[in-house]
Order: C-alpha cells, then structure tokens, then sequence
C-alpha cells in the first residue's frame, strides 16, 4: 500500500478505516484484494490495533472478508445485494422526485444545473470518478431539496455493492452521454413540474444497473461472487 499521511485532528481508526473505505469503494483496492495488517500498520504509519479494528468494522459492511487460514481480502461484488440495493434505490427515488415536482427550493435548482454543467466537463476530460461522485451529488441534491437526507444516509448504508458496480460500468465504457441526459432529462421534470416525466425517467435511470450489471459479470468475473 502507498504511504499515508495522518490528519492531526482524526484518530488513527477513523483514518484507517475512512481511508481504506475509500480505496475499496473507488476501486483502488479492487474486490478479491489481499490485505495485510502489517502492511497496512506500516503504510499508516500506525500499531496494527487501529488497521485490525478496521478491518472488523469494513467486515461488518461487507466490503472486507476474512477467511480462516487464507487471510483477509477485499469482498467480491455480491450481485443479489447490488439488485436489493437498486430495488430500494428506485422506490425510493422515485418517490422523491415526485414530491421535488411538488415543491424544490429554487438554490437547489441551481445546484442541480451547477451539477450538470460539471458533469459535461468530467465527460470531456473522461474523469471516471469525478463522473461517479457528481452522479451521486446530482441524487443527493434533489433529496436534500426535498429535505429526505436521513433517507439518503438509509440508502448510502445499503449501497456499498451497488456503488462499486457503478463506478466499474463508468470506467469500462466511457460513453457516459445517456446518463448525463437522463440527469438533464430529470432537473428539467422538475423544473417543469412534471411529475409523470420525472417518475419515468428514473425508473429507466436505475433500470440500466441490472442490463450494467450482467455486462459487467461476463467482463470482470474474478470481481464478482
């Protein structure tokens, strides 16, 4: 693991922990990767207490398994827990974005325009992860507008697998066009009060996981179980 430098106001098991979460969700540790307290100790620069107390928590999320007498890997894709999560996903969404069409506060409007505007320059640069986090700021945005953050905090808890799908779709296809539509598709509904547009467009918006998700399997098999 490349070398880590610790924030002075976070305790070494928050940064292990938040750290290696971020590499296994980015991708930069891939799923089936070994991981090693004492490699990690060392990378951190920490005891193994605060790597090994990671470990548990990342094991509680499904991100890490330990294996008795094999080790400690990354946790390959589950594909029934990315299918729950999208399930719940578009109930979710869909509901939202019809109550965003009800009533959206007009700074969130702006937000979701800033948001597309983004995403056209990560599509010119083909930014895979900036891409990833503007899709997830763009949901984020129209549940803040309709002030449905504790659902979203719900939904982060169970999207784990889904996410690291995603971001996998994003970096094998860089012909990102029909996404950003459907995103610009969506402020327009809302903008529009169109509530009936805005409930469909979401629907075919999260329906592309599972035609993603068996693209993905045939492609990269050794990441999922």
């Amino acid at each position: 693991m490349d070398q880590f430098r610790m924030p002075p106001s976070r305790s070494a098991r928050e940064t292990v922990y938040a750290q290696l979460r971020d590499r296994i969700l980015s991708l930069d540790l891939p799923p089936g990767t070994a991981l090693s307290e004492k490699e990690a100790s060392l990378s951190f620069g920490v005891s193994r207490t605060p790597v090994r107390e990671s470990f548990v928590r990342l094991a509680q999320e499904g991100l890490v398994q330990v294996l008795p007498q094999r080790g400690t890997f990354v946790s390959l894709i589950d594909s029934e827990l990315v299918e729950e999560a999208r399930f719940m996903r578009e109930q979710l969404e869909r509901a939202v974005i019809r109550l965003a069409c009800e009533s959206f506060p007009a700074e969130r409007l702006v937000a979701l325009e800033d948001n597309l505007r983004a995403q056209r320059e990560s599509m010119a640069r083909q930014d895979d992860k900036r891409m990833f986090e503007l899709d997830e700021a763009f949901h984020r945005t129209i549940f803040e507008g309709c002030r449905k953050l504790n659902t979203w905090a719900v939904l982060q808890s169970m999207n784990v697998h889904l996410n690291r799908s995603r971001l996998l779709r994003l970096v094998t296809d860089h012909a990102w066009s029909h996404l950003y539509a459907q995103h610009e598709r969506m402020a327009q509904a809302i903008r529009d009060r169109d509530a009936e547009t805005a409930d469909r467009v979401m629907k075919e918006h999260l329906t592309l996981s599972i035609t993603d998700l068996s693209m993905l399997k045939m492609k990269y098999p050794h990441y999922f179980q």
